[in-house]
């Protein structure tokens, strides 16, 4: 077939920061749930998955121009909701032209996860699948019922046990503030309880920033919704942190959106991200500006 003399990309591209040097690879367009209060990063765009010569002639001219790139990852929000026949498929046309790729990531939520029998995510994996990254966002079930996840806790930890089980690296990510100041502590408690629940390889906590384009954010101008202050995030943060037990997974929160970038091995570096937190919550180690909080 005639190879297009680009890469085929519809509207925002939203990637893991951990990804940001694989080849991007768009197989379905916007989210199959859409309906998070807080997301804005789909709104434009009406769920579908890309007919196939569209993705062979991405992944063909990935082959002839991307051939120093070691990892690939599918979009748009959630690729794992592609039918295990066309996704397999598509992994086999990675692996076929693309010999190079050690590892395909791809977003996926709770109701993708659950779509798959335990073989098929196996076989995922054994077809290249090394990476899942699923937003967990709180272990509260009525937070999450607030902002519109459609699952609960309980089926969380089920399904991102299955990824594990399945021989599939997880990572997860929670947001900080999204319950609120009345919310804050026993959100961040469940939270932490939920991810020691589930073990998940790495863990990213970002900080929710409210987006004028998105239901969170009409919440947030008519006074329905209050953001924690700086304080209070901290707060949060230690909490969740100290109600976290991994086996030796990675916890992150130094994404951009964060107020106080750390890193820590849990459960090893757990006493000295705790301590780097209270020194934060006393004022003693200045604070990212606002300025440079982006999502």
């Amino acid at each position: 077939m005639d190879v297009s003399e680009e890469m085929h990309y519809e509207g925002l591209i939203i990637r893991p920061p951990s990804e940001a040097f694989s080849i991007l690879f768009q197989v379905t367009v916007g989210c199959s749930h859409n309906k998070c209060t807080f997301c804005g990063s789909y709104r434009d765009k009406r769920f579908r998955i890309k007919d196939d010569p569209t993705i062979l002639n991405d992944i063909l001219f990935a082959s002839r121009y991307m051939r120093h790139q070691h990892r690939a990852f599918l979009l748009d929000g959630d690729a794992l909701i592609v039918p295990q026949e066309r996704l397999v498929w598509i992994l086999e046309e990675i692996r076929r032209h693309l010999p190079w790729v050690r590892r395909v990531g791809a977003y996926a939520n709770a109701k993708s996860i659950k779509m798959k029998r335990d073989e098929h995510l196996v076989g995922l994996r054994e077809k290249g699948l090394g990476i899942l990254y699923l937003g967990v966002e709180s272990g509260d079930d009525e937070t999450l019922r607030q902002v519109g996840k459609g699952t609960t806790a309980a089926n969380l930890i089920l399904q991102g046990r299955r990824v594990k089980e399945a021989g599939i690296k997880l990572s997860v990510t929670a947001l900080l503030g999204i319950a609120g100041p009345a919310g804050s502590l026993h959100h961040a408690q469940a939270t932490g309880d939920l991810l020691s629940a589930m073990d998940p390889d790495y863990v990213g906590v970002l900080t929710v920033m409210v987006l004028p384009n998105t239901p969170l954010g009409a919440d947030h101008a008519s006074g329905r919704f209050i953001l924690p202050g700086k304080r209070e995030l901290l707060t949060e943060l230690r909490e969740m942190i100290g109600h976290t037990r991994l086996s030796g997974g990675l916890f992150f929160a130094n994404h951009a959106s964060n107020y106080l970038p750390l890193k820590a091995r849990l459960p090893k570096d757990r006493d000295q991200a705790l301590a780097l937190v209270d020194e934060a919550i006393r004022g003693e180690i200045a604070l990212k500006p606002e300025w440079l909080r982006v999502l």
